[in-house]
């Protein structure tokens, strides 16, 4: 029984880590958009305060 490894098992495997890849860097992105959007708002409240 000298059973030889299915390419598409192979493949798919490979389609998982690219989306995992894909995966991380979308994740990424939207933390870093998030955390500047967030410095904007600070940023935006705080000259805000200023003007009272």
């Amino acid at each position: 029984m000298d059973k030889k490894p299915d390419p598409s098992r192979k493949a798919a495997k490979a389609a998982a880590g690219g989306r995992e890849a894909r995966l991380k860097a979308a994740l990424k992105a939207n933390l870093q958009r998030r955390k500047a959007q967030a410095r904007a708002r600070q940023a935006a409240g705080e000259s805000g305060k200023e003007d009272e």
